[in-house]
């Protein structure tokens, strides 16, 4: 049996990325996995059972978890994310920087790791070879999935939108100007900010385009920033900020976006790019190795991370060459791109004892 964790999951108030993760493995998995909290796991787990866990964790958010881990009479595998929260514990949550230390140490005493991306995986093992962790559990690369919701369509097989025809949070547009979208939660990380910058420039110089920005706002980090985009949205009416969405909303702002924007500064795998694409918006992203594991392919316009002249020429360039814009959108629409049935039979032909690697 395979026991998959839902101690955090299951109760979420927000669809985070790892929420949704989580929720997208645990579909396509379907009866082969049961889901149930940690402490349920540890009574009911025994010799030939998997413990696979997606969440985030620690000894003082589990009490007891570590002696979970060590005198387990099962074997445990974990999806890893990254290192961000103490890469840039100034700008992540104070409970995500206490957190992640424990964490990665309990991480190596486990049995086998998926990370979501090279970089991820690379960052992970580096942090194990600095602490001294020997030995360590193998740790292959998860393609996540780039199918957007659970019903696989593509932009090219559903109804664009069209005035009134969005979903609830999406009101009718009364503009004809191109739409760029940037989805994520608002935080510096994301880099809004930066992004407010770049178009206010634009729109300065003269350039017509909207900018559709769709998240929550962080909590503890995203208070001045929200600030920042609703007075901005004062000044410029081609500005609207949308909150966060539902995925059937979600999927309407992709399908009708002329692109997606990226302008982040760190992330694990950046799921919103990969789900532009296989929606068929191109994307101009920040040149972070770990979004140019997934632009490489075709659809994108990797851009200089925090540069404001470049994301200007490339916004530009984005706007105003229809012949660039033209063959960004047919490879994004064309390329090959991982779905979330793969990622789940992936981890389940090395879970139930297939050859498979996770690769």
């Amino acid at each position: 049996m395979i026991f998959f964790d839902g101690t955090k999951t299951a109760t979420a108030r927000h669809s985070s990325g790892i929420v949704r993760m989580n929720t997208r493995l645990l579909a396509e998995m379907g009866s082969a996995v049961k889901p149930c909290a940690w402490k349920e796991a540890a009574r009911m787990a025994g010799p030939g059972d998997w413990f696979l866990t997606g969440e985030l964790f620690s000894e003082v958010e589990r009490p007891g978890f570590r002696a979970f881990v060590e005198g387990r009479r099962f074997r445990m595998a974990a999806i890893y994310y990254d290192a961000i929260p103490m890469k840039h514990p100034g700008i992540t949550w104070p409970q995500s920087v206490a957190r992640h230390p424990d964490y990665l140490k309990i991480l190596s005493r486990l049995d086998r790791i998926w990370a979501i991306s090279e970089a991820s995986r690379d960052e992970l093992l580096g942090y194990w070879r600095w602490l001294g962790a020997d030995p360590v559990p193998p740790v292959d690369v998860l393609r996540l999935g780039a199918d957007f919701g659970p019903e696989r369509t593509r932009r090219g097989q559903v109804v664009h939108c069209t005035p009134g025809r969005g979903g609830n949070n999406v009101q009718p547009d009364p503009f004809s100007d191109p739409v760029l979208l940037c989805v994520g939660i608002l935080e510096p990380r994301k880099n809004q900010g930066f992004l407010l910058d770049v178009c206010e420039s634009l729109w300065a110089e003269g350039l017509r385009f909207c900018l559709d920005l769709a998240g929550r706002v962080n909590p503890v980090f995203g208070g001045s920033l929200a600030a920042r985009v609703k007075e901005a949205a004062r000044r410029w009416p081609q500005l609207r900020y949308r909150g966060p969405v539902g995925d059937g909303e979600l999927g309407h702002l992709y399908a009708s976006a002329t692109a997606s924007v990226h302008p982040t500064i760190a992330e694990g795998c950046g799921l919103p790019l990969l789900e532009s694409l296989w929606m068929g918006a191109p994307a101009v992203c920040s040149d972070l190795p770990v979004l140019l594991e997934n632009a490489s392919g075709g659809g994108c316009l990797p851009t200089a991370a925090g540069n404001l002249e470049a994301w200007k020429s490339s916004l530009r360039r984005l706007l105003s060459d229809d012949p660039l814009r033209a063959r960004l959108e047919r490879e994004a629409g064309s390329r090959p791109l991982p779905v979330w049935a793969d990622a789940a039979r992936a981890i389940l032909s090395v879970l139930q004892g297939g050859k498979g690697s996770g690769c």
